[in-house]
């Protein structure tokens, strides 16, 4: 039963990091490697505004994705927009924005590269507490992260289903040129898919960082989970990539509880490589489009 209960919270954690993520190269094609530091960024953010600010908890998240989405359109505009349509550019000049950010944040001394692991940077939960679920302890801030996960999807799908903007998105991941004939603007919502998954990274950091320290490894481990997720579940494919995400996390939660925890990466790359040989556009990726990306 702990398999079962811990595997669909951590499945969800997982969707949770990599929706962004997906929502980027969904429509704007552009594989955005600052998703990782944005992420600490945030984090890091939330946690200034909150201890050193002494900022209300919720104003200080308020604020801190405010700022993530901001600095989401201020890559696009400054980066991005120069570079699209050229893949290799794109990755390196979005990881060349993603190691700026966690060294800027290294030279301000936050945890995780200097060896120091300890309760300094850490979030607290939103509420403290375990409830038991069938036999199981399950603290709350989990159940949190399950509920606002769930209600994220709904949200999302209302969005790009029954608002102009949400529609723009869906017609630029579908089919960008036939979009543009209809007088959608395709940086314009590039920019804006930029903006809004950098707000997505950024709310899964304040729902996730509270169970655990912020370290700026985290941007890495971040940027690879969200990778594998996209990359198993089929690029741009959003169901693929919740259906990855339960693939990965009840996978990690099996090797871990069978053999401990040092497998869980050895399982991550293996389930990636497998996948991919049964399935090369993913599992629920389209053949034609990868086609066209080789």
């Amino acid at each position: 039963m702990d398999i079962l209960i811990y595997g669909t919270v951590n499945s969800v954690i997982y969707a949770l990091i990599a929706v962004g993520f997906t929502l980027v190269y969904g429509v704007s094609r552009i594989p955005n490697f600052a998703h990782g530091s944005i992420y600490v960024l945030v984090g890091f953010l939330t946690w200034t505004f909150l201890k050193n600010l002494h900022i209300p908890y919720g104003i200080a998240i308020v604020l801190s994705l405010f700022l993530a989405t901001l600095i989401g359109l201020i890559i696009y505009r400054l980066v991005l927009i120069r570079l699209r349509g050229l893949p290799t550019s794109e990755i390196i000049a979005s990881f060349a924005v993603s190691l700026i950010i966690l060294e800027g944040l290294r030279m301000q001394g936050i945890a995780g590269f200097k060896g120091f692991i300890g309760p300094f940077y850490m979030l607290p939960p939103f509420v403290d507490g375990k409830v038991r679920i069938l036999g199981v302890f399950v603290d709350y801030q989990r159940i949190i992260i399950v509920a606002a996960c769930f209600a994220l999807v709904v949200l999302l799908w209302v969005f790009t289903h029954y608002t102009k903007m949400g529609l723009s998105l869906r017609a630029i991941a579908q089919d960008e040129h036939a979009a543009m004939m209809l007088g959608i603007h395709s940086d314009r919502t590039a920019m804006t898919a930029l903006s809004v998954g950098s707000a997505l990274a950024g709310l899964a950091a304040v729902l996730i960082l509270p169970l655990g320290n912020i370290t700026a490894e985290m941007g890495y481990k971040v940027l690879i989970y969200a990778l594998a997720v996209c990359i198993i579940g089929g690029l741009g494919s959003w169901a693929g990539a919740v259906l990855a995400s339960f693939v990965i996390g009840f996978a990690m939660k099996i090797s871990t509880a069978l053999f401990g925890a040092m497998w869980e990466s050895v399982v991550l790359v293996g389930t990636i490589i497998l996948i991919l040989l049964l399935k090369p556009s993913g599992l629920l990726g389209k053949q034609k489009e990868l086609e066209e990306r080789v």
